[in-house]
């Protein structure tokens, strides 16, 4: 069996203990991590390597950054989104084959800041991560798109009153952009095992979110076809949202049965 998993843990120095905690516990063979808001030499390689995890990292000072920790021989293919700029760069994506599979970690643009400019780079790195899914699919290779989408593919991935209509991560263009992907013959991992319910993957800091339950499923795992015929269990790790000094997203954990032959 192979565990996988995905966690915006909204800092990696304020979240070190709980992201060593979760790894001592679950063990993972591996874990993608958004959100580091952290230069990649200061992200704590040391304290990971100890725990058994080699670290491939792509960081940014105070903002966005991800990375993803393997406890398996690997191979860095990206670290950067194929097709997708900005000026200054934004460390949104990086990418490693590993235990014979290809894992994309992403981290999606939120969309609700920069005005029109910022939505529309949100649609275009949804776009360049359709064609980069389209050219693997053709290449017959499988693998793993998981991150921080921030998107909500329905409504029932958002709580009631959770957002306006016109919230970025609702809008029908984003969710247009997903089942684009879906399209490509891509399996939301949740959804295939859960195809109902409401199960968050993200409560807000403001407003009560996490004691009322308002919460959001914008935290992902696509799988590739093949991929999504080992899928055993999906599902969030809704407890790490409420320890001490947590993050606003819990980890989505996957485990696949073994490959054949």
């Amino acid at each position: 069996m192979m565990k996988f998993a995905t966690w915006n843990v909204n800092s990696i120095r304020q979240r070190q203990d709980h992201v060593l905690d979760y790894l001592a516990r679950e063990q993972p063979d591996v874990l993608a991590l958004q959100e580091i808001k952290c230069q990649t030499e200061v992200f704590p390689v040391d304290a990971f390597r100890a725990a058994g995890y080699d670290s491939i990292v792509v960081g940014q000072k105070s903002y966005n950054g991800v990375a993803i920790l393997t406890r398996h021989p690997h191979e860095v293919t990206h670290t950067a989104l194929p097709g997708w700029e900005t000026d200054p760069p934004q460390a949104r994506y990086v990418e490693i084959r590993s235990c014979g599979l290809v894992f994309g970690n992403l981290y999606l643009p939120n969309g609700n800041s920069g005005g029109s400019a910022g939505y529309d780079s949100k649609l275009a790195f949804m776009e360049a991560l359709a064609l980069h899914a389209r050219g693997m699919l053709q290449a017959g290779q499988d693998f793993v798109l998981l991150g921080d989408y921030n998107v909500c593919p329905t409504d029932e991935d958002c709580a009631p009153g959770a957002l306006s209509p016109d919230d970025a991560l609702v809008r029908p263009q984003s969710r247009a952009a997903f089942r684009r992907l879906l399209w490509l013959g891509l399996t939301d991992a949740l959804r295939a095992v859960h195809p109902v319910g409401r199960f968050y993957t993200f409560w807000d800091y403001q407003a009560a979110s996490w004691q009322r339950d308002s919460g959001l499923r914008i935290d992902h795992a696509l799988l590739s076809p093949r991929v999504a015929q080992r899928l055993l269990t999906a599902l969030p790790a809704r407890d790490e949202r409420g320890k001490p000094q947590p993050s606003d997203h819990v980890p989505l954990a996957v485990t696949l049965a073994d490959a054949l032959g």
